[in-house]
């Protein structure tokens, strides 16, 4: 841009967003890096070209702008802000710290045939979801394709619309087309009006073959050359270019490519669908599971050193960013090796498996452990340790190390450094923390009590143990998140020791990503601080990229301010690091943003996989709910209460459901059962206001959820999310409670 331009756009925009510097530019729009003057976030501000502008004119702009902005879809790059200043057309999208494709393809060349086909899949899911709202993206290629955390985000949608809009396909002033020639479905080079999902499909179909082949099917010195082959010439296969695309694969593409829409797949869902049962939709080579080691001592009470073992070899191999590493809790289901390592791995979503037994015996250790191939069972690399205990951190690193190798992964010079440091030096304390793991790993309120006892106590034997204070403060934070009591605690007790908990472990260790993992969910769930705890989620993910719970924190918080896009996409991704463990918080996040068939569909598959998991059954029942499917929708909830009868949140929620389907003498039941508890044991306000707001009685419920702010009681963090109490959120009360938590109403 202009020098003179771009001084009159910072003046224009200078009230909302302050430029930073350009990042790029295309044919269509010029994108800066800017600072979201209000949020305090990075924001990408695409301004549209001059002659572009003046074409489409602001009000076609605005209105095509607009219907984007509808789109909510965990891979669709969502939509800010958009406007008219001084004259420029703009629009604001999240800023992205990865790549885009284009700027992938420009450094690779060609892609690894898993992680196109994955790609593909992922912008066909978003085409598909923005078809079925009646928008056709027009522009798919690899600059609108952007690549972050192993997640593909189609940016872009409704700016192509509403050029041609108003124009045609081509701007005839400028001569300016409105698309990208190589990767024009042939009815739009042909200035088509009426273009369907057909067209988008073809687009798509381009790009997964560039990732494959290295360069588009059809190139040309001009736009019109580029068209004109597009009309006359055959597409070659990609198999002849590169021998490793599978048949499917190739035969999905060539599909995709038909020169006659009636030809290709009817839909991106087809699309994906054909890809996803193709030979080229395995795992990712780089992804691994490991699984429980075998306890093969003579003393079955070290089967906490064997499940120690286990969970830090995944805890070293998901400090490295080239790695996916599943994590301990979808893992340890395995322990009984009831199925075959193929079919584990098939249920995990990766390619790679790495088992293997401890035996400890006195002093002296012995640890087998071996790499394979789940799909040939073929050995990857194996090793035994017969080492003294002492030596127990560097057998750790070194299997992680050795994996990596084996995967091909490379480290960066800091991850290698990260991987070599040893949590402690005292063995003692090590083992009294592994025994405090176990015990917290029960989730049960003495379960988290007796592991603090044992943190505590690995703390007093080395007051060094950065991660030992670390494990204390994710107990107690996991009092505050699900609103439980324990050790005789109150919210503000439990809050005060786990901040005092986590400041220790990183003053100890400022790069121990977990400890900032904890941080940052103390800021939002308590401090309310919303841009620190986001500052403190994006240095924990730098540090620990497979951090299973970091993502799917980071997503409550998104979804608490109504990020909903993010959240469902940071929760997706929590779910992939984590298979069988956060299914049901996808299904929430799908909730939250109002994604009603997508989150009954995904809670289905939670239920499936773990039928007597009471909180996945409560987010099914929600799903029904919103589908319309009341008495379905009750039976779950009330399976959910006989699965876990202590839980308030639940009772509550059930007492709600008895609401909404008019069975208030059941709903006043439940709250009279609740407030019965509540002389017990500690129960959240936040909880308490579920049954009134469900009946109507706005007052009440606000009085409950005002206590459990002043309280900062548990849950009270996604009330501004929570499609529970939706019915409030225009009562000033209710809006004065946001603005208490720093959060716009």
């Amino acid at each position: 841009m202009q020098p003179d331009h771009l001084q009159r756009l910072r003046a224009a925009l200078g009230h909302s967003y302050a430029i930073v510097r350009e990042l790029g530019s295309g044919g269509m729009a010029t994108v800066f890096l800017a600072d979201d003057l209000k949020h305090h976030r990075p924001v990408a501000v695409k301004v549209l070209r001059p002659e572009l502008a003046t074409a489409i004119g602001p009000d076609r702009f605005l209105r095509e702008i607009a219907v984007a902005a509808t789109l909510n879809h965990p891979h669709i790059l969502s939509l800010h802000d958009s406007g008219d200043a001084g004259g420029f057309l703009f629009y604001v999208m999240p800023f992205i710290k990865g790549e885009s494709l284009r700027q992938a393809l420009e450094r690779e060349h060609q892609l690894p045939v898993d992680m196109a086909v994955g790609i593909a899949r992922q912008v066909a899911s978003a085409l598909a979801y923005a078809h079925g709202q009646g928008v056709i993206h027009r522009d798919i290629k690899p600059e609108n394709i952007l690549l972050y955390e192993g997640e593909a985000m189609v940016a872009d949608f409704g700016i192509a619309l509403a050029a041609t809009g108003t124009t045609g396909e081509r701007l005839t002033e400028t001569g300016m087309l409105v698309g990208t020639p190589e990767y024009m479905s042939p009815e739009q080079g042909m200035g088509e009006r009426g273009l369907d999902a057909r067209s988008d499909v073809y687009s798509l179909g381009c790009v997964l073959y560039e990732m494959l082949a290295g360069e588009p099917p059809h190139t040309g010195p001009t736009a019109q050359a580029v068209i004109a082959k597009r009309m006359t010439d055959h597409v070659s296969g990609v198999r002849r270019l590169r021998d490793g695309v599978p048949a499917a694969v190739d035969h999905a593409i060539t599909k995709a490519l038909a020169r006659a829409p009636a030809d290709r797949f009817p839909s991106a869902a087809a699309f994906a669908e054909a890809l996803t049962h193709s030979d080229g939709a395995s795992p990712h080579a780089g992804s691994v599971a490991v699984l429980p080691f075998l306890n093969l001592s003579a003393d079955p009470d070290n089967e906490y050193f064997a499940d120690g073992i286990t969970e830090d070899v995944i805890a070293q191999l998901s400090k490295i960013r080239a790695l996916k590493v599943i994590s301990r809790t979808s893992v340890m289901p395995f322990k009984k090796r009831d199925k075959s390592l193929r079919d584990i791995a098939a249920q995990l979503e990766v390619a790679t498996l790495l088992e293997g037994s401890v035996r400890r015996a006195g002093d002296r250790v012995r640890i087998v452990a071996q790499l394979i191939d789940a799909q040939t069972d073929q050995h990857l690399w194996a090793e035994t340790y017969d080492r003294q205990l002492t030596d127990i951190f560097a057998i750790q690193t070194d299997v992680a190390v050795q994996i990596a190798t084996a995967l091909r992964a490379e480290l960066s010079h800091e991850e290698r450094a990260r991987i070599h440091v040893p949590p402690t030096s005292d063995l003692g304390a090590y083992q009294l923390y592994l025994q405090g793991r176990a015990w917290y790993r029960r989730y049960t309120q003495d379960g988290i009590t007796k592991g603090i006892e044992y943190f505590e106590r690995a703390i007093a034997v080395d007051p060094g143990y950065a991660m030992a204070y670390t494990a204390v403060a994710v107990a107690y934070a996991e009092l505050i998140s699900t609103g439980q009591g324990g050790r005789g605690l109150r919210p503000g007790e439990a809050y005060e020791r786990a901040r005092q908990a986590v400041e220790k472990a990183l003053t100890l260790d400022q790069r121990l990503g977990e400890a900032h993992g904890v941080l940052a969910l103390l800021k939002f769930i308590w401090d309310y601080d919303w841009a620190g705890a986001e500052r403190e989620f994006t240095l924990a993910l730098e540090l620990s990229p497979g951090g299973a719970d970091i993502y799917d924190h980071y997503g409550w918080m998104c979804g608490a301010m109504g990020r909903y896009d993010e959240s469902c996409a940071l929760v997706k991704r929590a779910q992939e690091l984590d298979p069988l463990t956060h299914r049901a918080d996808v299904a929430s996040a799908l909730l939250r943003a109002g994604r009603y068939p997508e989150a009954l569909e995904q809670a289905l598959r939670s239920v499936e996989f773990d039928p007597q998991y009471a909180r996945g059954r409560a987010t099914l029942a929600w799903a029904y709910l919103k589908n319309g499917r009341i008495d379905e929708g009750i039976a779950e909830l009330e399976q959910s209460v006989a699965l876990a009868p202590e839980d308030a949140m639940l009772l509550g929620q059930l007492g709600e459901a008895y609401a909404i389907a008019g069975r208030s003498a059941e709903a006043r039941e439940v709250q009279h059962r609740l407030e019965e508890l509540s002389r017990q044991r500690y129960v959240s306000p936040y909880h308490l206001a579920y049954v009134p707001a469900g009946l109507g009685d706005a007052e009440t419920a606000i009085d409950w959820l005002e206590q459990a702010r002043q309280e900062r009681a548990g849950g009270i963090y996604g009330i501004k999310g929570s499609f529970l109490f939706a019915d409030l959120r225009a009562h000033p009360r209710f809006q004065a409670i946001l603005k208490g938590m720093n959060l716009s109403p």
